[in-house]
């Protein structure tokens, strides 16, 4: 198995390969397990993804039951291990294992910053393998050459930062609010704001999906 055929095999479900290192046990990784490359959606995964029966079954979870189904199968035909970010306790450290990459870092505003996917980064999995993959070269962080830094500005009650944390209880009242329909209809606006955000070539729909399950309007 090549790093190449695993990146084509992700490529045909609408899967990325996002990173990937080499470790062993100490860095979680099942036992005789030198490889690990984490997976998360390709820029094209919305389409591919309203395809399938879980979005058509109007059944709850319907993307990490989609992930429960593909990515298992597509270790099984990769002669790999699985590892799913949801499930637990325990929880695999997928935050560990993207720094661990070098393809993501924390950004100004605390959360993660992917070198293609920016602030939209996301994981719906993982692959490991016994034997040592050749990997490509590791990325850089871009918000070491990012001298205007939106994120920081953007969001209109500063509830996200690195230096205070994020304040979830400002992001849920405004998102309570009328002037919060943007960031429930499209995302999050600081995460939107960074330029390399871009490259995940986030369909509205798919934000909206996820900030159903973020945020649950409060009843009055």
């Amino acid at each position: 198995m090549s790093y190449t055929a695993a990146c084509s095999a992700a490529a045909a479900q609408g899967l990325a390969v996002l990173g990937g290192f080499h470790g062993g046990t100490e860095d979680g990784l099942p036992p005789d397990c030198q490889s690990l490359l984490l997976l998360g959606p390709a820029p094209d995964f919305w389409p591919v993804f309203r395809q399938s029966a879980e979005f058509r079954d109007a059944m709850p979870d319907p993307i990490d039951r989609w992930s429960a189904r593909i990515i298992p199968q597509l270790a099984v035909d990769l002669s790999a291990v699985h590892l799913l970010p949801f499930g637990g306790p325990p929880y695999a450290p997928f935050l560990s294992w993207a720094i661990k990459s070098g393809r993501a870092w924390s950004s100004p505003v605390g959360m993660l910053v992917h070198d293609t996917a920016g602030l939209m980064v996301s994981f719906r999995g993982a692959l490991a393998f016994r034997q040592r993959l050749e990997l490509p070269p590791t990325g850089m962080r871009p918000c070491d050459k990012c001298t205007a830094k939106p994120c920081l500005s953007a969001c209109p009650v500063d509830a996200l930062s690195a230096a205070k944390g994020y304040d979830t209880a400002a992001c849920h009242s405004y998102l309570d609010s009328d002037a919060g329909e943007t960031c429930l209809t499209q995302g999050c606006i600081a995460r939107r704001a960074c330029p390399v955000s871009k490259g995940a070539n986030r369909d509205p729909e798919q934000s909206a999906h996820h900030m159903t399950y973020f945020h649950k309007p409060r009843a009055f």
